[in-house]
């Protein structure tokens, strides 16, 4: 029997529960942004109506990602560019540096969002950008620009404002310290996706990812240069995270990892030495610490390798990072290739999952995976006999392993 409410005030209109099945769903129409890579983190294009927030480091290239993409829209639609943080003329000459026209761009220098909200009213634009979030304020609320509730309300009427108008909207917001965009939690609930643009200060490499996306798949992955003339694309990214000597090198090794729909070819640098504390140090750059000290775990158990007393560092090479556990064998070996001392050959790749009992598990998309590596000349791979397929790939040898103990033998 259920509960029955009497006397409710906001009962006076009541809307039907209708069955989903019986729900027409609209197909999406996507508008590229005019590069491909940041299409393929979006799922395809912009939707109509969408709130999206760029997050990422000072001066990594948010703005200049975004007055390309604004560039390439304003062909054909209208763009309103709101600027919070430079000056008009700061944008302009950025512009002119990048090679871009933007005569079709509309732009403003505004923080108050009254205003910002009578902009989009009077031009009534397709794509609007704001830079930042946290600059934006509401003439409503006594607290600061940047606090909790300022960057809250700016959010939710704009993200109201893209539902009801149609209109693409581009959030710009700031991180903090450990990397995580500044400002309260619900802000990343609030839109329809969060991207992260990052990158080492060192390396003209950017790259872009997903983190949620309400219209397309998560952990995409965008892979950019910047140039004098601002970002590049990176189609084949296997290429730049590859660059090698030409001479083996012991606790190198590489591994085919998969970055939402894309697999790549990354090394994984290792360095085994003595320890002069008692507490070995474990070090990891671009993997999980708490992954690395298990692995080094089963290597001990089942590779009977002993490296208590040693350090053990692994890097991997361009600043991505490893959250799947297909790397788990190619940083086992990379370790056993720096305490031993030997280069594994140039030609060879390696993937597959670790598990307790020392059996190497299979992986997703491992036919996918040798392809790639097939498609950049690799000759040998060693890989879970379980992600064997009879068809194989043409100039690629493929070795099958059940435990570590027998990779290890092999190589």
């Amino acid at each position: 029997m259920g509960v029955r409410f009497e006397g409710y005030a906001g009962a006076t209109s009541v809307r039907s529960a209708v069955a989903l099945s019986g729900v027409e769903a609209e197909s999406l129409v996507r508008t590229p942004c005019g590069l491909d890579e940041f299409d393929r983190v979006l799922g395809g294009g912009l939707v109509p109506g969408s709130a999206i927030l760029i997050g990422g480091d000072p001066g990594i290239g948010k703005s200049t990602l975004l007055l390309q993409t604004a560039a390439a829209l304003s062909i054909k639609r209208c763009v309103l560019y709101i600027t919070g943080e430079e000056s008009i003329s700061q944008v302009s000459l950025r512009a002119r540096r990048l090679g871009l026209k933007g005569e079709q761009i509309l732009i403003l220098a505004e923080t108050e969002l009254e205003r910002i909200l009578d902009a989009v009213q009077q031009h009534h634009p397709d794509f609007l950008v704001v830079d930042s979030i946290q600059t934006t304020y509401s003439g409503h609320l006594q607290s600061a620009p940047g606090s909790v509730a300022q960057v809250r309300e700016s959010a939710q009427q704009l993200v109201r404002l893209a539902k009801q108008t149609q209109t693409t909207v581009f959030l710009v917001g700031h991180v903090t310290k450990e990397g995580a965009l500044a400002g309260p939690r619900v802000l990343e609930h609030m839109v329809d996706t969060v991207l992260y643009f990052e990158g080492d200060s060192s390396s003209r490499f950017r790259v872009i990812r997903a983190f949620k996306n309400r219209f397309g798949a998560v952990n995409e992955l965008g892979v950019f240069a910047m140039t004098e003339t601002g970002l590049k694309e990176v189609k084949n990214p296997s290429a730049i995270f590859l660059s090698r000597g030409d001479v083996a090198a012991p606790g190198s090794t590489v591994m085919v990892m998969r970055e939402g729909s894309r697999p790549m070819l990354v090394e994984v640098q290792a360095l085994v030495d003595e320890s002069h504390q008692a507490n070995p140090r474990r070090v990891a750059v671009g993997m999980d610490s708490n992954r690395l000290a298990m692995l080094l775990a089963i290597l001990h158990r089942h590779g009977g390798i002993p490296i208590l007393g040693y350090d053990v560092f692994v890097n991997l090479v361009g600043g991505l990072r490893l959250n799947e556990t297909a790397g788990d064998l190619a940083v086992v070996l990379a370790v056993v290739s720096s305490f031993k001392d030997k280069p594994i050959p140039h030609h060879w790749v390696v993937f597959g999952e670790l598990g307790l009992n020392g059996e190497v598990r299979p992986v997703q998309n491992g036919e996918e995976r040798l392809r790639e590596a097939a498609k950049h000349g690799f000759t040998f791979a060693l890989a879970p006999h379980k992600n064997i397929t009879r068809e194989g790939q043409q100039g690629l040898e493929v070795i099958p392993v059940k435990t570590l103990g027998e990779a290890i033998a092999i190589l």
